[in-house]
């Protein structure tokens, strides 16, 4: 982060710099203590003050108000550049503080859409947890295995109404058959019987 602070301070630098270069051309012809850039106004200075040569070195003699002046003015720029690289830090750190909050939200909300996909692919079987899958899975095998079953049970049920068809009309043929053979059973009896009783008539008769 301290990357991005040098960063915005330069460009900053650059852009006043820059200002003050497009305004160059205008404030050479009003060059000032009370305006302009700060290379303007020690402009004014060396044009406003006087030089002299002692030993053949050239000395330059500024008013000690002016000297002031632009002391003055120096600390001003230093001061408010002070303010704005504050400001600046200021803005950096509010925007620090709302990226962070901002990862932090979208961390929850990674999370909470991931429990929810994973909520939403998994079910309940029995009180586990299945993915949808496997639920589906087991869920069709047993409703397959349900209707196996019941098949089964219609191909026995109709497999015994047969037999129980087969088993009455078997048992309907026999009763014919036995009331048949009951009724030839009875004539004969009857029959034995009349011969006998003709032939204990006859040994009646002889006697």
């Amino acid at each position: 982060m301290k990357f991005y602070r040098i960063l915005l301070l330069l460009a900053f630098l650059f852009a006043s710099n820059l200002q003050f270069s497009q305004n160059t051309e205008d404030e050479k012809d009003k060059l000032s203590l009370d305006e302009g850039s700060i290379s303007n106004q020690f402009d004014y200075i060396a044009k406003r003050s006087g030089n002299y040569r002692a030993d053949g070195v050239r000395y330059e003699v500024v008013k000690e108000a002016n000297l002031f002046k632009i002391r003055k003015n120096v600390l001003d720029s230093i001061a408010a550049m002070n303010k704005k690289t504050g400001e600046l830090n200021a803005t950096i750190i509010e925007h620090e503080t709302t990226i962070t909050s901002l990862n932090k939200k979208l961390e929850e909300t990674t999370t909470s859409l991931g429990v929810v996909t994973e909520e939403k692919d998994n079910m309940f079987f029995l009180g586990l947890p299945v993915s949808k899958g496997t639920y589906n899975f087991v869920l069709w095998t047993i409703i397959g295995g349900l209707f196996l079953t019941l098949a089964f049970f219609i191909y026995k049920f109709r497999n015994s109404n047969i037999l129980t068809r087969e088993a009455k009309q078997n048992l309907s043929e026999l009763e014919v058959e036995y009331e048949d053979h009951r009724r030839r059973s009875l004539e004969r009896e009857q029959k034995i019987s009349r011969q006998l009783q003709d032939e204990i008539n006859k040994q009646k008769k002889t006697k």
